[in-house]
């Protein structure tokens, strides 16, 4: 699936089939579903959940939380904006498949 592709089923109801549990959760957090979005980022403590935990907790505006798991998956707070962020990060995973 490209980004496009994932975008347009933001759309629908439910996250497209398979997704990985990080990509449901920025799937969630688009539909402006952050709860259930942090639900999902949860799931796993594998390095793309905490990744996109760190995303939202930055979202969120929890700074000190967003940098703990910046560590915990080994890579520098995000410097983007929130939009460019959602957006590297989504295409990094769907190119994980």
């Amino acid at each position: 699936m490209d980004l496009q592709t994932f975008r347009d089923s933001i759309a629908k109801p439910q996250p497209p089939a398979g997704s990985s549990s990080a990509l449901q959760a920025l799937w969630w957090d688009a539909k402006g579903n952050w709860k259930k979005a942090h639900e999902c980022a949860q799931e796993h403590d594998d390095t793309a959940a905490m990744r996109v935990h760190a995303y939202l907790h930055r979202k969120e505006g929890d700074q000190s939380n967003a940098e703990y798991w910046y560590r915990r998956c080994g890579v520098a707070p995000s410097i983007l904006t929130l939009d460019a962020e959602w957006e590297e990060l989504a295409q990094g995973l769907l190119e994980q498949g």
